[in-house]
């Protein structure tokens, strides 16, 4: 590695993880590579990892652990092929994939969740057309087939196509993954983003929503679709204010449903500032 790099990327331990990756990441997003000397992708997938974190010039920072020297956090994350890798932000694992991904697809995982500093090679970044969902959901299938005892690719297909929009067809995959899965972050995550989409299951559209609340700000009902509607079609604080509209005015309708929404939708997104924000805006309307 060189000097660049080596600010980027360091090796982490079962002594030295909470610091350095947990703590860490309320401020760096941290990438965190399972990996072992014996691993053949694994002498593919990680200068490729090393590469970009320079690239991305201290956006994240790359953790190494040698799962043959660290045991017992191989064994805390249920990693059960090799490489296996997990972005940690804000304290959490919010997103990960298991196998050697090509270069082109590594940059648009991380493109999903950081963006590279000043002085980062951005043309690089910005040449390769990022993978569409669809493209996500044959890449991971063909993973399956060709490593069908990976059940961390069952996961990765769950969230690719909820992604895409196959709210059942992930439901389906979430259902099936072992044990140790169903309660891995991301698949917590999923599970709450389904909850939201059940809810729209014969809902009126979003243009028919936001006219029966214009012309009936009591309509709670109307709001609260309108909420899932906003945050699942990717206005996220708009459909906040709207569960929060409904907390504010009407807190105990539908059995407190509004801070059940709001619960949910924290559960699902990955910008910190904007959860923390309206956090704090939810405990100032309960409290």
């Amino acid at each position: 590695m060189s000097s660049t790099t080596d600010t980027h990327v360091f090796d982490v331990r079962e002594d030295n993880f909470e610091a350095e990756v947990l703590q860490a990441s309320l401020t760096t997003p941290i990438l965190v590579d399972f990996w072992a000397t014996w691993c053949g992708p694994c002498k593919t997938l990680g200068p490729m990892l090393e590469k970009l974190a320079a690239e991305f010039n201290g956006a994240f920072r790359l953790a190494k652990v040698d799962v043959d020297k660290s045991q017992q956090l191989a064994g805390m994350f249920g990693i059960r092929s090799i490489p296996t890798v997990m972005l940690v932000k804000d304290g959490q694992i919010v997103d990960g994939f298991a196998g050697a991904l090509p270069e082109g697809q590594l940059r648009e995982f991380l493109l999903r969740h950081v963006q590279p500093q000043d002085g980062a090679a951005n043309e690089e970044v910005e040449a390769v057309a990022p993978e569409s969902p669809e493209e996500a959901i044959n890449r991971i299938q063909q993973a399956i087939a060709a490593e069908p005892e990976q059940p961390e690719l069952k996961l990765d297909l769950a969230l690719a196509l909820m992604r895409a929009g196959h709210a059942d067809a992930a439901e389906a995959e979430l259902g099936s993954l072992p044990a140790n899965l169903a309660t891995d972050a991301r698949a917590v995550r999923l599970r709450n983003q389904l909850d939201l989409a059940r809810a729209l299951k014969g809902a009126p559209s979003l243009p028919e929503l936001q006219q029966r609340v214009q012309a009936d700000g009591t309509d709670w009902e109307a709001r609260d679709l309108l909420g899932v509607r906003l945050l699942l079609e990717d206005d996220a604080a708009a459909g906040l204010d709207q569960f929060l509209a409904v907390l504010e005015k009407a807190r105990e309708w539908n059995d407190g449903q509004a801070k059940k929404r709001l619960l949910a939708a924290f559960a699902t997104l990955d910008d910190a500032e904007l959860v923390g924000r309206y956090r704090r805006r939810m405990a100032s309307l309960l409290f």
